[in-house]
């Protein structure tokens, strides 16, 4: 018994050490996760408002243009959304090759490279504008071509030949955003981005009714914002004590290796558009359904709905870039995988969020559009399936930006090709025009393109070994 008890009491405190040492573990590892979900939300909820403020200067000028008629309304609408297809969409792919190279430079403490990154960056993208600004300058003779109503593609053309001095500045912005936010400066980019909308009103009234400008005066408006934003980053940068080390005047370097800059922007580029055309390529393809206003209608009230939601995806996405290029770069591979894991769990839940809210409102939400009934009633069908896309598109948008952290831009430029091109347009085509389900059915195919693309996406970094992302992301830095 004596021996029992003297076991026991040294077996008790054995016990009770293994206990509290398992206990203090799991409270580290909570400690961690719930330490890394604060320092994406810091980064993202400032990033989600500037992602918002800079799209809303797009939409607060078709808003002024709706006032002068309907033919302006739909010239402005055709133009912008050949302006984000065409050019819009081609510099943010491109300039979101600065979410690898220059998150991994200040990861690794290489703070001088985030200025010469970010001017080759600006370099490169100001190069590529000239041609772009070519292809605006011709957008009503190019619509004309692919069987568009004259009126409205002249009217497109006049809209986009005015908002071409908006197209170098929106490239140079792509650039100073991403420099900022590779080390965590989201602030400034909120206020300034915030500013420059609220300025944006101002100057929609003054070029549009005052100077009675027209849809010329809200392009021109939308050049002017640009260039507002650009210059107030610009200031910051120049004189702010948080940039003194990352940007130290212009260098001549910024000349050097512009083209391994471009094998890493091109498939950035390739990357987003293959995303981003897939979406406004449904809108397209509802006009050839019967009765095409209706599915336009519909088609285009959708459309605007996720991009609205998708500025949270894109803010969550920009987070998680950060942290995981950062990680990457400072030589921390556990770190990045718990980013990943993370900004994963965020994702899931903000989804669920976004996606119930979306079923709530489904009976009162056409309302916000259209008066005609059959408009209301068609959206209400039709939400429920933009609630799943809402949280597949949030989910996959995380798990790009930890691609585009890791700089797996090229891979990932195949797998929206495949899941989108391959699978998702294909789907479209054959659930609305073999299977007669309409606007439901183009809908529809953007969702089986939506899973394919996370799945492949969920399944890469799952078997994603970090270390290697390590040693790959220290020498490139080096490099």
């Amino acid at each position: 018994m004596e021996e029992e008890e003297e076991e026991g009491i040294v077996v008790s405190p054995l016990i009770s050490e293994q206990q509290t040492r398992h206990e203090e573990s799991a409270s580290d590892f909570i400690g961690e996760l719930i330490g890394e979900a604060k320092q994406q939300l810091n980064l993202a909820l400032p990033l989600i408002a500037v992602n918002i403020l800079q799209y809303c200067l797009q939409v607060i000028s078709i808003m002024f243009v709706g006032h002068l008629g309907e033919l302006p309304l739909s010239s402005a609408s055709m133009a912008t959304s050949f302006a984000s297809v065409t050019g819009f969409s081609v510099l943010l792919g491109m300039g979101s090759a600065l979410e690898t190279l220059a998150g991994q430079a200040y990861g690794a403490k290489q703070y001088h490279m985030l200025g010469i990154y970010t001017q080759r960056a600006i370099l490169v993208l100001l190069s590529f504008s000239i041609p772009l600004s070519f292809i605006w300058f011709y957008t009503s003779t190019i619509l004309i071509s692919f069987g568009q109503d004259q009126d409205i593609s002249i009217g497109a053309g006049v809209f986009n030949c005015w908002m071409i001095p908006g197209l170098f500045p929106y490239g140079i912005l792509q650039c100073l955003n991403r420099f900022l936010q590779t080390q965590n400066t989201v602030i400034p980019m909120m206020i300034s981005s915030g500013i420059a909308a609220l300025l944006h009103i101002f100057i929609c009234w003054l070029f549009v009714f005052k100077i009675e400008l027209g849809i010329k005066g809200a392009a021109l408006a939308n050049a002017i914002s640009y260039w507002i934003n650009v210059l107030l980053l610009a200031l910051y940068i120049k004189f702010s004590s948080a940039c003194s080390k990352t940007f130290m005047g212009f260098s001549r370097e910024a000349f050097d290796n512009l083209l391994g800059f471009l094998k890493l922007a091109i498939p950035s580029a390739i990357m987003i558009c293959f995303e981003y055309w897939s979406f406004e390529m449904v809108v397209l393809l509802s006009g050839l359904l019967p009765n095409p206003k209706l599915e336009t209608s519909v088609l285009s009230i959708s459309l605007n709905t996720c991009w609205m939601v998708y500025m949270i995806s894109v803010g969550l996405g920009g987070a998680i870039s950060t942290r995981v290029s950062n990680e990457l770069g400072a030589g921390r591979p556990q770190c990045a995988r718990r980013a990943v894991r993370v900004a994963a769990g965020i994702a899931i839940l903000e989804g669920a969020i976004v996606g119930t809210t979306t079923i709530l409102v489904r009976r009162v939400w056409g309302k916000l559009y259209s008066n005609n009934k059959e408009v209301i009633r068609y959206v209400e069908k039709i939400m429920p399936l933009l609630a799943l896309s809402d949280f597949l598109d949030g989910f996959q948008c995380v798990l790009s930006g930890a691609a585009r952290g890791c700089g797996w831009q090229k891979l990932c430029a195949f797998i929206n090709l495949g899941a989108y091109y391959v699978v998702g347009i294909p789907c479209a085509v054959i659930f609305a025009f073999v299977f007669h389900i309409g606007g439901l059915g183009l809908w529809m195919g953007i969702i089986c393109g939506l899973s394919i693309q996370a799945i492949a996406l969920l399944m890469i970094n799952l078997c994603t070994n970090w270390d290697k992302e390590v040693k790959k992301a220290m020498d490139g830095v080096q490099n």
